[in-house]
Order: C-alpha cells, then sequence, then structure tokens
C-alpha cells in the first residue's frame, strides 16, 4: 500500500491532504467551544445548524464546481481553496455573533467543496493504474481515521497550555501548508471529460434508485448520518453541560469516537473475506440503534461518576458501528456500477450521503436546545432504527453480488465526516 508513496506528486498531494485534515479536526473542536462560549447550552443548536451550512455548502457547491473544474487551472483551484479556507479560519476567533459564525463556515465550506471534487480527480490521473489508486483510497481512509483519533488528541494537548481560540492557528498553518504543498506539485493535464459533473450526478442517482444494494446504502447512510450528528453536534453539550466537565474533555469524546471507528477499520479486511459486506453493514446498522438506546439511559442519569467512561464507551461503539457501515461502501458501489458509469454513481454517494447530514445536524442542535437531550437520542435513534430496517428490507439476501469477493474486488472509499467535514 505504502509503495504509492514513491510516486512524488502523489506523495505531495497525500501529505497536503492529511496536514489539512488535522488543521480541520482542530478547528473541529475549536468550533464546538467557540459555539458554547457564544451561545452556552444552545451551543448544540448553533453547531447543528453551522453544520447543516457546511452540508448545503457541499450539497450545492460541489457539483457546480466539478461541472467547470476541467476548464481551470487545477494549481490555482486547489491553492485559492486552501488560501481561502486559511483567511476564515485566521478570522473566526474574533467572532461574537451567532450570525458571524454561520456566514464564515459556509464560506469555508465552499471552499473545501471545490478543493475536495478537483482534489479526487487528480489522483486517479496521477496513478493511472488500477492497483496503485486502490491503494490510495485505501490511504485516504486511513488518515481520515487518523484524523479523527490524532486530531482531537493534539487538541487535548493543546488545550492545557493555550485557550482554544489558538486552535485555529493551526487550521491556518495547515491550509497553508496544504497549498504550499500543491504548488511544489507537477499536477496532470485535466483529460477532457465527455459530460459535465452535473451529467455523471444525474445518471449515478437513476442507477442508486434503480439497483435493490444501492437503495439500501441510501438508507444506511441516513443511519449513519443518525448517529454520526448526535456525536459531532451534542458531544460538546454532553461533555460541558450534562456532564459538568472541563473542555479539554471535548476532544477526549471525539478521540474515543475515532478509536471506534479506527479499530473496526483496521480489522475489516480479514472479516470481509469470510462474511458478506450485507452481514457486515446491517448489523453495523443495527448496532446504531442500540447505542442510542444505551445513551437514551445513560442522557437520563443526573449524576454518577460512570457517566463519563459510559459516554466514551457509547461514542467509540459508535464509530466502531458507523465503520462497520461505512467502509465496505465503496466496494458496494464499485459492484453496482459498469465502468462508465463508476465516477457518476460515486459522485452520487457522495451527494446523496451528504444531504442526509445537511437533515441530521442542524436536527440534533434544535431538538437539542429546545427539547433536550433525551429527546434528541430518542428521535435520532427512531431515525436510525427506521432506515436499518428499510436497509434490511431492500437489501435481498439473495443478492448474487454481494458476497465480498464477488465483483472487481476490495475497495475502500473515504466518508465525509465524521465525523466532521475535513
Amino acid at each position: 500500500m505504502l509503495s504509492v508513496l514513491r510516486d512524488r506528486t502523489y506523495r505531495l498531494l497525500f501529505t497536503a491532504q492529511v496536514i489539512a485534515l488535522v488543521g480541520t479536526g482542530l478547528a473541529t473542536v475549536a468550533l464546538g467551544l467557540l459555539a458554547y462560549d457564544i451561545a452556552g447550552a444552545d451551543a448544540g443548536s448553533v453547531l447543528g445548524t453551522a453544520l447543516g451550512i457546511k452540508m448545503a455548502a457541499y450539497v450545492l457547491i460541489a457539483p457546480v464546481v466539478g461541472a467547470v473544474a476541467d476548464r481551470l487551472p487545477r494549481r490555482a483551484l486547489l491553492v485559492g481553496a486552501d488560501l481561502i479556507r486559511a483567511g476564515v479560519a485566521l478570522t473566526l476567533p474574533f467572532v461574537d455573533h451567532v450570525w458571524q459564525v454561520y456566514i464564515l463556515v459556509f464560506a469555508l465550506q465552499s471552499a473545501s467543496a471545490a478543493f475536495t471534487p478537483t482534489f479526487q480527480a487528480v489522483i486517479p490521473e496521477v496513478l493511472p493504474a488500477e492497483r496503485d489508486y486502490t491503494h490510495a483510497l485505501s490511504l485516504s481512509r486511513l488518515a481520515y481515521d487518523l484524523e479523527s483519533l490524532f486530531s482531537p488528541a493534539l487538541a487535548a494537548g493543546l488545550l492545557t497550555l493555550i485557550s482554544y481560540n489558538l486552535l485555529f492557528t493551526g487550521t491556518v498553518l495547515g491550509f497553508l501548508a496544504s497549498a504550499a504543498l500543491v504548488v511544489s506539485a507537477v499536477l496532470p493535464k485535466p483529460v477532457a471529460a465527455p459530460r459535465t459533473g452535473s451529467a455523471y450526478a444525474t445518471a449515478g442517482t437513476r442507477l442508486f434508485f434503480a439497483i435493490p444494494r444501492l437503495r439500501a446504502l441510501l438508507a444506511l447512510n441516513l443511519a449513519v448520518a443518525a448517529a454520526g450528528a448526535t456525536v459531532t453536534v451534542n458531544t460538546v453539550v454532553y461533555v460541558r453541560d450534562h456532564l459538568g466537565r472541563s473542555a479539554a474533555d471535548v476532544p477526549l469524546a471525539l478521540g474515543a469516537y475515532g478509536t471506534g471507528s479506527m479499530a473496526v477499520a483496521l480489522l475489516l479486511p480479514r472479516l470481509l473475506d469470510r462474511v458478506t459486506d450485507r452481514a457486515v453493514m446491517l448489523r453495523g446498522a443495527l448496532l446504531l440503534t442500540a447505542v442510542h438506546v444505551a445513551l437514551g439511559a445513560l442522557t437520563a442519569a443526573s449524576s454518577g461518576g460512570w457517566r463519563w467512561p459510559a459516554l466514551l464507551a457509547a461514542w467509540a461503539a459508535f464509530g466502531a458501528a458507523c465503520s462497520m457501515v461505512l467502509t465496505p461502501a465503496g466496494r458496494l458501489v464499485r459492484r453496482s456500477a459498469p465502468a462508465e458509469e463508476r465516477t457518476s454513481v460515486f459522485a452520487a454517494q457522495f451527494s446523496l450521503s451528504h444531504s442526509f447530514w445537511l437533515l441530521t445536524y442542524p436536527l440534533a442542535g434544535w431538538l437539542g436546545a429546545t427539547a433536550g437531550l433525551q429527546s434528541a437520542v430518542i428521535t435520532l435513534g427512531a431515525i436510525a432504527f427506521a432506515a436499518a430496517l428499510l436497509a434490511v428490507r431492500l437489501w435481498p439476501s439473495h443478492d448474487p453480488d454481494h458476497r465480498s469477493g464477488a465483483g472487481s474486488g476490495p475497495l475502500r472509499t473515504a466518508h465525509p465526516e465524521p465525523t466532521r467535514a475535513r
């Protein structure tokens, strides 16, 4: 897998991705603490709306950029997006009103929506061999899992020395370093596409609704979005308000989620040699419901030293269950699409999955702030359960191509955000 790093261009681009991800992870922790400072117990509502704005930017801006990216200089587009993101991150520590947070988050994520599809389009041209490209996708997934674990731990360490506002400085440095690495890379010229990005997305969407296992994947994406929103939006409220713990414990809770996700991602390749994708993914979705039930019991408890380790265990279980669903998803998409439609189906997976996060992020925040954390847990748990049952119904057990050995072989792809947007 690491052999692809011998290619200088890919090595520079991958390093740029990793550094930008670490910076984004620091910003995720800092943004939650900023929301708490501005809105107090209503921080979940503020953060939920901000993350909903992020998803809207992904869903709306990415297809537009994808349609015109091949007509623009790639290096200029990537570097420009990084510089915009650095500028926004530099401004965030100085805001003191909720509406300012919303505007800056939209600007930041619009730049990310321009960067991500352009970056993804470059990699298969840098590594044209299918085996090398598959290894690059695996490294990308590993980078996201490591970021989920490393960034919160780094933030926890830094918060013992500095205020959370200075975490945004790490984000700025990450984006600037990413821009510098992109400038130093020699990028291939774009290949003329026979159709625009919007045409690809439309074709892929049709296939998603035509193939049973892909319809099931849509339901599974909704279950993951419900659980991910619970973690991403309300972690700061659980830690700071419900448990009364310090700001330094927020990244520890997020790190527990990353630990669970990474542990499963490392174990699944061997497991999928013996167990079907369907069995792993559906069990992961049902596990999300069980964790919501356990979280409901924890939320109902008003005291007890056991609640902090129980929250860490619940967050780790959420991460593990989400990884059970998401890690095999790329194999499913690749197996279901003919070669000439594969790009459009992956684009549809990106867009449609982010649409669910656009729903669950603000729902988690608004319910937590207006009706209480227990109502948010019950509602999002019910959504996860309904989505899991729908996936079981939509994905036939006799699906001839659902075994891990079928089709084109193993392929793993990265998610929307962890538990957060990268």
